[in-house]
């Protein structure tokens, strides 16, 4: 935990003193999740669900080197399918993700192919605190307000001011918890994004 800490006030930093000379770009991103949570016990049959994510983002880029910074602030919603011989349902929570990633771009100046990795940090705003889980160890599992992992990405540049791509997000830290089991649950899934940048 204190290394993804320590990434992320790196990351911010360089993002603080990025030369003069670096194309700064500001924008929105919003896409599509589809997440679920990883158990360290089999304690029900979990599936992905399907959340959304938007906000603001920055994207400071070197462009003699095609390297750079790109952060942003989401609003990003997580969580599974649940099941078990009683019933089925959804379980999920909101969170306001913060990630910060090293990107490289490449390739011609209307089509370009970005590659991106990077830490983030999140705090749960929102969505179910505790969910329940009838027939199940404990009944309930309960999240926990911070998460954090790491990114990795690829996508496309249109015209230096669309970017639609992919994104891994591996979640690092056990964001649930349950009073009467020892219980370790990540958030882990794919999204699916594009932002428009000015």
């Amino acid at each position: 935990m204190k290394k993804i800490a320590g990434l992320l006030l790196i990351a911010l930093f360089a993002l603080t003193v990025v030369p003069a000379k670096a194309q700064v770009k500001f924008g929105i991103k919003g896409g599509v999740n589809i997440s679920s949570v990883h158990f360290n016990k089999d304690i029900l049959n979990s599936s992905n669900v399907t959340g959304f994510q938007v906000g603001p983002m920055i994207e400071a880029m070197m462009p003699m080197f095609g390297m750079g910074i790109d952060a942003a602030v989401l609003y990003s919603q997580k969580g599974v399918d649940a099941s078990n011989s009683i019933n089925s349902k959804s379980l999920k929570t909101d969170y306001l993700d913060i990630p910060v990633n090293l990107k490289w771009k490449f390739g011609l100046p209307i089509v370009k192919v970005y590659l991106a990795a990077g830490p983030y940090i999140g705090f749960r705003v929102g969505g179910d605190k505790i969910w329940d889980i009838p027939g199940q160890i404990d009944g309930e599992l309960k999240a926990k307000n911070f998460n954090a992992g790491l990114n990795f990405g690829a996508g496309v540049e249109l015209i230096k001011h669309l970017q639609v791509g992919f994104n891994y997000g591996l979640g690092l830290t056990d964001d649930f918890s349950a009073s009467k089991v020892d219980l370790k649950a990540k958030n882990r899934g794919w999204s699916v994004t594009a932002a428009i940048l000015f």
